[in-house]
Order: structure tokens, then sequence, then C-alpha cells
């Protein structure tokens, strides 16, 4: 299976606009963002577990990433409410569940094996650096090589220079709306730019994302 798995090209997927598909656990529902592969997969996806759902016990052979987006999603290793942002690496395991019912952002299968630190940040709880404009106010989750995860607040009216992103860039809108020559990218939507893509970006109504750059590097 193969969604918009070639990395060299923009991507830009409305999430509120896809249908939920079954995993093939019960109560587990996925909707595909990005995917190479077919069950075993690079993949961006948000997931919805039901509540009292449940996934068998697996290994992360291409390490996880995810974003709690509303419920609490658990496993043996605690439980992660909204905001919470955890990496697990490459040859982790564990076994997923939740109690009350969830809903994450999930990428599978993009990690660099050589980085093995495992992260959990409750976003709630930790603070915020200004950005590079005025305007902005950033969170900065993880950097590994080339790669830098963040969180990035836009107050409403605010604007950022052009700028080129030499090793890619991927953004989930978690509230407000993003913007930028392109288009106007509103809550759920995911965007993906590729390497040595220039855009212009800004947010007339303010917005919360998830941005993940320099890690498309072919």
């Amino acid at each position: 299976m193969k969604i918009y798995a070639d990395l060299n090209q923009r991507a830009v997927v409305f999430s509120d606009d896809l249908p939920w598909v079954d995993s093939p656990m019960a109560g587990v529902q996925r909707r595909m963002l990005e995917r190479d592969g077919e069950e075993v997969a690079r993949a961006t996806s948000i997931v919805r577990y039901a509540r009292g759902s449940y996934f068998s016990a697996h290994t992360h052979g291409g390490g996880e990433e995810f974003f709690v987006l509303a419920g609490v999603f658990s496993d043996e290793h605690g439980d992660f409410g909204p905001g919470t942002y955890v990496r697990n690496p490459v040859g982790s395991s564990h076994t997923p569940h939740s109690k009350e019912g969830a809903t994450i952002l999930v990428k599978l299968r993009q990690m660099d094996p050589q980085d093995q630190q495992q992260v959990t940040i409750d976003t709630t709880q930790a603070g915020w650096a200004p950005g590079l404009v005025e305007g902005l106010q950033v969170l900065p989750l993880h950097a590994y090589g080339t790669e830098q995860v963040a969180l990035v607040k836009w107050a409403p009216g605010t604007r950022f220079q052009s700028h080129r992103h030499w090793g890619g860039e991927e953004i989930f809108v978690l509230a407000g709306a993003f913007a930028d020559e392109h288009g106007v990218y509103p809550q759920g939507t995911w965007l993906r730019n590729p390497p040595d893509s220039i855009h212009t970006p800004f947010s007339d109504a303010g917005c919360l994302i998830y941005v993940k750059t320099g890690h498309l590097s072919t």
C-alpha cells in the first residue's frame, strides 16, 4: 500500500475528510495520512482506540513516535493524557490499550536506529521559549542529527520570513489554522514539504502545530 509514499513530493491531507479504517485489532481504527507498506509499514496515521480496546504486544522495528490528541492512551509503562509526546526507539516493545478511549497521532518506522533515547513529555506542563519572531513560542520535543521536533504556538497575525527546508518539513495542525502562500490548513491538517522546499508561513487566526524538520534528507 502506498499513500503519499514519495517523500520528495509535497502532501496536504485534511484528516477529518478521511474514513476510519479498521485495524487488525477490534476497537482500533486508523486514518492513514501516509503509508509505504502493508500492516508493517512506514506510516503516519491518526489512530483511535475505543473504550476498553487493546492492541497486541509488539516490537517497533523502526521505532514509534506518538502525540496524544484526546483521551488517555496507556501501556505497561504508564498512562498518557492529552498533550503527551512519546518516542519509543527502534527495538522497543509494548502492549498498548485505552480504558476510556484515546486518539493519537502516530509515526512508525521513521527513526534512526542509533537514536535510542526514550522520550515522554507532558507538553501541558512543559515550559515554552520565545520563537525567532514576535508572536511565536516554541516547545522543543526532541533532536537527533538533523531531525528537530517541536510544538510551535503562533499568536494571531504572526508572520515568518520566507525560508528553505533543506531536510524537509512535516506539520500537523493541533489547533487553529496555519497558512502559507500555498493555502490555509485548519485543525487536523497534515502537511509535508519535501527537501529543498521554500515557503512563507503565517497565521491570521493563531494556531498550535506539531513540527518536524530535517528528517526527510535523502
